[in-house]
Order: C-alpha cells, then sequence, then structure tokens
C-alpha cells in the first residue's frame, strides 16, 4: 500500500470545486514546477485539477472514467470502467444483489452503455488536446470527491499501465473506506478531509453544481495554451 495522508476528518464544506482545488495544491506545493502532470477525472474533477494544475504550473489533462451503476439504482456504483477498458467491480456488492445470468447480463449491457459515453469523451476532448505522455512524469490523478472510489480505482490501474515516475491520488474529501480502497494503488495517497459520516460528496460542498463538457474544454484549451 502507498502512503495515506489524512489532513483532517473535519465536515466542514468547501465553498465549491475552485476552492477544494486551490487547498489541495496547498498540499502538493512539492510538486511545483517539476514537470508534473495532472489528471482530472471528468467533469466535476476536472475543475479541481484545474486550479491545481494552474498553481503547481502543470499539465492539466483528463483521465476517463464512469462508474457502473447498480440495477434499480443508478447512483450505487457497482463498479467502474475507464478508457482502456479497465473494469473493476465490487465483489461484495456483487454477492450480495445476486450473481444471477440476470444480473450478469445487466452488468455487460451496463458495461457497453458506460463504455460508449467513455468513447463519446474521448472524441470530444481529443480533438482540444491529443493525451498527454505521462512515461516517467509525476502523475497527480483528483476528482472532486471519493465516496466508493471505483472510478478513481480504475483510473488508477490506466495511468498505472504507462509507467509513470510517481502516482499520486489526491482529493479534497473522501470516504475512509474509499481512501482505503485506493491506496494500495498509488504510491501516495492524499485526501483533505475524510469525515466519520459520509454520505455522498456533495454535501461537503456549498455549492455543486453540475459540470458541463463545455467548461472541461475551456478548462484544456487554456491550459495548452499557458
Amino acid at each position: 500500500m502507498g502512503n495515506l495522508k489524512i489532513v483532517s476528518h473535519s465536515e466542514d464544506p468547501f465553498m465549491n470545486r475552485e476552492e477544494a482545488g486551490r487547498r489541495l495544491a496547498e498540499e502538493l506545493g512539492e510538486y511545483k514546477d517539476k514537470d508534473t502532470v495532472v489528471l482530472g477525472i471528468p467533469r466535476g474533477g476536472v475543475v479541481v485539477a484545474r486550479e491545481l494544475a494552474r498553481i503547481l504550473h502543470a499539465e492539466l489533462d483528463v483521465v476517463l472514467s464512469r462508474k457502473l451503476g447498480a440495477p434499480g439504482n443508478p447512483e450505487l456504483a457497482i463498479g467502474a470502467i475507464s478508457e482502456d477498458g479497465t473494469v473493476l467491480l465490487d465483489e461484495d456488492l456483487k454477492q450480495r444483489l445476486g450473481a444471477s445470468d440476470e444480473f450478469t447480463g445487466y452488468v455487460e449491457d451496463e458495461q457497453e452503455k458506460q463504455y460508449t459515453r467513455i468513447a463519446e469523451s474521448i472524441e470530444r476532448f481529443r480533438r482540444v488536446k491529443p493525451k498527454t505522455p505521462v512515461q516517467g512524469r509525476t502523475v497527480i490523478v483528483t476528482d472532486d470527491g471519493l465516496a466508493t472510489g471505483a472510478t478513481m480505482q480504475a483510473s488508477l490501474r490506466t495511468v498505472r499501465k504507462e509507467n509513470p515516475k510517481r502516482l499520486i491520488a489526491a482529493v479534497p474529501v473522501g470516504s475512509m473506506d474509499a481512501l482505503e480502497r485506493i491506496a494500495p494503488e498509488a504510491d501516495e495517497t492524499i485526501a483533505l478531509k475524510a469525515p466519520p459520516i459520509f454520505y455522498a460528496v456533495g454535501q461537503f460542498y456549498e455549492y455543486f453544481g453540475q459540470t458541463s463538457d463545455e467548461e472541461v474544454i475551456t478548462s484544456l484549451k487554456e491550459n495548452r495554451e499557458r
């Protein structure tokens, strides 16, 4: 397991994702001007990543992963799929929900549906900024928060295949279960907050509006030009 650093267990909310990114950058100051790459998980994670990249003078890009929703409850993640086709399933949850042929068929359909959406995003975002090479570089992967950690775990495994020099998972807030789940996938995991009671990422933001594809594209363009 990589090193897991939790700054606090505070339940106080951030104002918004921008503030969360700025405060996260304070914990990652050692990576400023070090040829660092910051990868945000779209869409909300890109807002956090944008602030990190701006303050650390780092290159900004995305890593695309989507959660696999449970049957009848799409907000409950039973796993995740990433842009290179890496699939992770929560085996404990899978057993509780049942391992019938019907469930297996549902999971296969859900994987196909979510990967189709990833492919659409790849087409949209890579037109603006081609994929950033990360081999031999320090890479920070971030999101606006971790509930189950499934999409972050899938993202970290995808990035690890590209042989970065150092792989860091950094988030403003996460549940303890999620942070412990992802810690083995990174060389270092940093969370500003790991509140003892965690229902959803949105409870730790005063403003938690939807982030659009257009905002992601603008962030990539601005970083590329800078």
